[in-house]
């Protein structure tokens, strides 16, 4: 078996922003463009979310899972749209949540996070 990985060690949050473990990455808080429309700040949280996977040498495509996170989970159509322009077809399962951030900025700052699962196939 691997020896699990954390990448993005962040320890003044105690987080880790990626873990690989085995054939599984997990990816938590991805956010971006926080203060911005909510299409910016789901477009900034998934070039975040690509980021760290192409740290590993994975895409969007190998997202499998995601947990995404709404101050006003009205904005499901939104995040709908922009998945089908990044996913290209290969769409995750996922739940949509509706949470008050504790964040600053309040209701002003952040609007979307997404939390992933992503797999490597075997070559």
């Amino acid at each position: 078996m691997k020896e699990i990985q954390r990448y993005h060690v962040n320890d003044k949050w105690a987080h880790s922003g990626m873990i690989q473990a085995g054939d599984f990455y997990f990816l938590s808080y991805c956010v971006g463009n926080i203060g911005g429309t909510i299409e910016q700040q789901i477009n900034g949280a998934f070039d975040e979310m690509e980021a760290r996977l192409a740290s590993a040498g994975l895409t969007l495509e190998n997202v499998v899972q995601m947990d995404c996170l709404f101050r006003d989970v009205w904005n499901i159509p939104v995040m709908e749209n922009i998945i089908r322009e990044r996913f290209h077809g290969k769409y995750p399962v996922r739940k949509s949540i509706q949470t008050e951030f504790a964040h600053v900025g309040g209701e002003n700052g952040l609007q979307f996070q997404a939390d992933a699962v992503a797999f490597r196939p075997a070559p």
